[in-house]
């Protein structure tokens, strides 16, 4: 084989390798250091004074979830609350039922939009409208744990410098396989991840179906940028290059409804991997200045992730082109199907899961019974994360700028 061809081999195998140790590493860290001593999640919190919160749910076309949405955050045990819901432009009867809740739920107030704007200028004529200093902004399928706000707020007022809390997304769709996996990702994965980079000192992203804010931080940095096909993440780039700090509160459950087909799976990652590209050539030009140092550990592991992306795409189409023209082009590249090696890699990620699932008892105390559906999840994801990443960035490095417009709600499992 070609020593690049070798080389570019590798790499595929060893950053995911070597990737694992460190997630698990900083996860554990993060978890010794910081959460084992946390009382349970679904308990209230000693917090040294209750301010008031608005709570910013942007809305299209979301007449068959905003009901259940609203009526969640009415049982919010944070008394000081109000419930600010934004109908950007929705063509069904969200506007309407939003009126209709409004005289079932007192703490609630609504903004309608003429037209669909996008979630970026939604979330700021909420911002904009709210009466708080403290902001939860979430999903409009968004189920909230009682005492949620509770935990976030418990990170805005023991540190100062805080600009934006991210909460603990939980899958609540699992009768489909899909929906299974995706319960094991978001704790083997999504989960340990953010334990990892608070333990390293910086969080790529909070999570934009559950996240606080301090609104003098969003003013600082400009609220989110509709340019941006992921407000969630620019916004935490914003954040921390302007001297605010991103928390993650592990025990702010809000449970969330994703995608239970290969279809609108595809259309959700390839959205967060455009997004990924985006932020990463809007801070391109700053790469060397101060205020971006800070976020090198997480640059350096996304550049990784994308270099791992375009690798493992090229090797494949280079293994098809050998496969189908026969002995003319021979690159000496192995079936990339599971070898040895790749059965070392799933080994290495089912002992990552188990740490991560050993972590997530406390907060779900069955949750190891969705173990057995990880033994899937390297064939199945990391081939649409891989896929996704090499189309996503591609697509930003060659394609037109975005430029602010209409959204759509995401697909939220089978039937809805």
């Amino acid at each position: 084989m070609n020593p690049l061809l070798e080389s570019v081999q590798n790499f595929t195998f060893m950053y995911p390798f070597v990737m694992a140790f460190v997630w698990v590493l900083g996860g554990c860290l993060y978890y010794w250091r910081r959460e084992r001593l946390l009382p349970p999640p679904h308990t209230e919190p000693e917090l040294p004074a209750l301010p008031m919160v608005s709570v910013l749910v942007p809305c299209y076309n979301e007449e068959v979830l905003v009901a259940e949405t609203i009526a969640g955050l009415s049982a919010l045990r944070y008394p000081n609350l109000e419930i600010i819901a934004i109908n950007d432009g929705s063509k069904d009867r969200t506007g309407e039922l939003l009126e209709q809740l409004r005289a079932q739920h007192p703490r609630l107030r609504v903004v309608h939009l003429a037209e669909n704007r996008g979630k970026a200028l939604a979330l700021r004529t909420g911002a904009l409208a709210a009466r708080s200093e403290y902001l939860v902004c979430i999903d409009g399928d968004a189920i909230l744990d009682p005492w949620c706000v509770h935990w976030m707020m418990r990170e805005f007022l023991l540190r100062g410098n805080v600009g934006a809390v991210t909460g603990n997304p939980r899958i609540r769709n699992r009768a489909t396989l899909l929906g299974r996996l995706q319960v094991g990702e978001f704790s083997s994965i999504v989960g340990l991840l953010k334990r990892a980079q608070m333990g390293y000192g910086r969080i790529f992203t909070v999570s934009g179906v559950v996240c606080g804010f301090r609104k003098r931080a969003l003013a600082d940095v400009g609220y989110w940028d509709p340019g941006q096909q992921t407000e969630d993440i620019d916004i935490s780039w914003a954040m921390q290059t302007n001297g605010w700090r991103v928390r993650f509160a592990p025990n702010a459950l809000c449970w969330i409804l994703m995608p239970e087909s290969l279809h609108g799976l595809w259309k959700q990652r390839l959205r967060w991997a455009v997004g990924g590209a985006q932020v990463f050539y809007k801070y391109l030009p700053r790469l060397f200045s101060r205020d971006v140092l800070p976020m090198w550990g997480i640059l350096i592991d996304y550049c990784l992730s994308v270099v791992w992306a375009l690798a493992f795409g090229m090797l494949i189409a280079l293994w098809v082109l050998q496969i189908s023209t026969g002995p003319e082009i021979d690159f000496g590249l192995p079936s990339p199907l599971p070898t040895l090696a790749g059965l070392l890699l799933s080994l290495v990620f089912l002992v990552q899961s188990s740490v991560s699932l050993a972590i997530d008892r406390r907060i779900e105390p069955g949750i190891f019974r969705h173990f057995i559906w990880l033994i899937w999840y390297p064939l199945a994801y990391w081939l649409l994360s891989a896929a996704t990443t090499f189309v996503g960035f591609l697509k930003v490095t060659f394609g037109a700028k975005r430029r602010s417009g209409t959204w759509v709600s995401p697909d939220r499992g089978v039937g809805l």
